[in-house]
This record gives C-alpha cells, sequence and structure tokens, in this order.
C-alpha cells in the first residue's frame, strides 16, 4: 500500500469536478479497486435530526442495513463515541450487524464538520485482522478530504 499515492488520488477525487454524491461515490471505487482486503467500502451520514446512520455512497454488494440506530452495530458505536473503532474479528462482537457471512473483519472512521460527527467511512474484508495503523491514517485523511466537501 503506498499511503502517499493513495492521498495524492483521494485528493484529486475530491477536488475535481461532479457532485458530492459522485466524489464520494468515486473515493468508495477506488479504495475497494486499490486495496485488495477492502471488500466493501462505503459511507454513513447521520439522517436529519434523527438518531440514526443513513447509508449514502458504497462500492461492493448490496446492504439490507440502509438505516442504523445509533449504538447499534460499529457503525452506530462510532456515531456515539466520536471514535475510530478497528474490529479484528467480527465474531468477537456482542454489538455487531451482520453485513453477510464473508466478512470477517470492519474498520469505521467518524467524519468531524466543525467539531460535529456528520458520518463516516465504514470498510468491510473479507479477512480476519487486515487493517493497520496505515489504514487508519490513511481513512482519518480521506474523512478530512470528505469533511471539507460538506
Amino acid at each position: 500500500m503506498n499511503i502517499s499515492q493513495l492521498k495524492t488520488s483521494i485528493t484529486t477525487l475530491i477536488s475535481g469536478n461532479g457532485t458530492k454524491s459522485e466524489k464520494l461515490q468515486s473515493i468508495c471505487n477506488y479504495l475497494k479497486h486499490e486495496i485488495e482486503y477492502y471488500d466493501w467500502v462505503g459511507f454513513y451520514f447521520k439522517n436529519g435530526d434523527k438518531k440514526e446512520l443513513k447509508l449514502a455512497e458504497f462500492a461492493g454488494e448490496p446492504t439490507e442495513h440502509v438505516i442504523i440506530p445509533f449504538g447499534k452495530g460499529i457503525c452506530g458505536q462510532v456515531a456515539v463515541s466520536n471514535k475510530n473503532f478497528i474490529v479484528e474479528d467480527v465474531s468477537a462482537q456482542d454489538n455487531y450487524i451482520s453485513c453477510g457471512w464473508k466478512v470477517k473483519s470492519e474498520i469505521v472512521i467518524p467524519i468531524f464538520v466543525n467539531g460535529e460527527n456528520i458520518g463516516q467511512i465504514d470498510i468491510d474484508s473479507h479477512t480476519v485482522n487486515p487493517f493497520s495503523k496505515e489504514d487508519e491514517l490513511l481513512l482519518e485523511f480521506v474523512c478530512e478530504k470528505v469533511a471539507s466537501i460538506f
């Protein structure tokens, strides 16, 4: 994984032409394509004033989890904690919402705009424990760039 090359490409996608939705979809497609153990890449955002997240753009298999209540699953926990959450093995998590039998691990990083958690990037992997500090730093960078278009 060449972090600087990935960051340059993400910066280019964010600063390029297109709607917010198109840019988010491009990021999902790019990350899923470039990092082999990123099997599902998606964005969830706060659903108006409701205490729930709503699925936005994603790349990977469709999910039935279009709405996630705050506190439920990994994404819902990040909406409450405002902290990164890396799950090495989803089978060891009590508060986990399964997106499919293939998913073995997950990383979720919040997106902040003016100090408010507005959403998150969610990555599922079919590999147990593939995520490193490099992944976390890359995804924090992605979230900072995404925040700039809100």
